[in-house]
């Protein structure tokens, strides 16, 4: 049977969690919801 070594569960605890963030900051950012962001260069015309 297979042990883990705790230290190898932390660093895939910590990529897994590095990949979850970007995932949705990608989402967040070109998805759906990007259409309620407000582009504040947009907003100030001079």
């Amino acid at each position: 049977m297979f042990t883990a070594n705790p230290a190898s569960i932390i660093s895939l605890s910590i990529v897994a969690v590095v990949v979850a963030f970007t995932g949705y900051a990608i989402y967040i950012a070109f998805g759906p919801p990007s259409k309620e962001l407000a582009d504040p260069f947009e907003d100030h015309e001079d």
